[in-house]
């Protein structure tokens, strides 16, 4: 049997994690001492690994426990399920980036690519529905004008805006990892950031800053962004610093 904190080290995630999964039952020790302390044995190495592979696949925690506790689960078909998904993205990672080293060289020296390479690799109908959920949540008057106002933006401003929102994710995700409250100083004032980042392209209103919150959390897609096995709930701890944000500040 292992302690907890040999699983994490083994699995390369933290006790914080494995007691978040051990809470909503997904994972539970096959063992539990006297002292409190909890034990895994193999089974639950076992059942931790397919855990692993389903978060990489992208699926919800919800959506794990689900399958994992269907009686008809099968660990080794599962497995050779993984393997064949793994190895389509394989393919389709490296389509993207020889789709991002084609823009890195075109910005080096000042290029015009053709309109098809910058988005090879990106499904047309994947680029469409991105931009009919943009739509749908800011408007068609808002995405319009943030689309006009990104195309005056520079190389090096572009540049210094990604890393910016770079340096925001860290910081939410080290807060969170610290277990800081939302409402704290130290995390308001990364929100602040990322509102001013946000602003960049659009200046939402309370209202609308809930509803980015409220979007990190229900859209997969930006819930990859912030949410992995190491860091389940950080979503919402974000959407909650950012309901606390609109409310204080906007």
């Amino acid at each position: 049997m292992r302690t907890v904190r040999q699983v994490a080290k083994a699995a390369g995630t933290s006790v914080r994690t494995l007691h978040h999964y051990d809470a909503i039952g997904l994972l539970k020790p096959g063992h539990v001492g006297t002292n409190g302390y909890r034990y895994y044995g193999r089974e639950e190495l076992l059942r931790l690994q397919q855990i692993l592979f389903f978060r990489e696949l992208g699926l919800p925690l919800a959506e794990i426990a689900a399958v994992l506790d269907d009686p008809a689960f099968d660990p080794l078909a599962a497995l050779h399920e993984h393997r064949a998904a793994l190895e389509g993205r394989i393919g389709h990672y490296r389509t993207l980036i020889r789709t991002i080293d084609r823009t890195i060289a075109s910005l080096e020296k000042d290029e015009d690519m053709n309109d098809n390479d910058y988005y090879a690799g990106i499904a047309p109908e994947t680029r469409d529905r991105w931009q009919r959920e943009a739509e749908e949540f800011w408007g068609e008057d808002a995405v319009a004008a943030a689309q006009a106002k990104a195309r005056t933006f520079s190389k090096d401003q572009v540049a210094a805006i990604q890393a910016e929102m770079e340096a925001i994710r860290a910081d939410f995700q080290r807060l969170f990892r610290e277990g800081v409250d939302p409402a704290s100083d130290a995390v308001q004032a990364v929100t602040d950031r990322h509102y001013r980042w946000v602003s960049h392209s659009w200046s939402p209103d309370a209202a609308a800053f809930k509803g980015l919150g409220r979007h990190y959390v229900e859209n997969p897609e930006f819930r990859g962004t912030y949410d992995d096995a190491e860091l389940p709930g950080c979503p919402e701890f974000i959407a909650e610093a950012m309901a606390v944000y609109a409310d204080r500040s906007l």
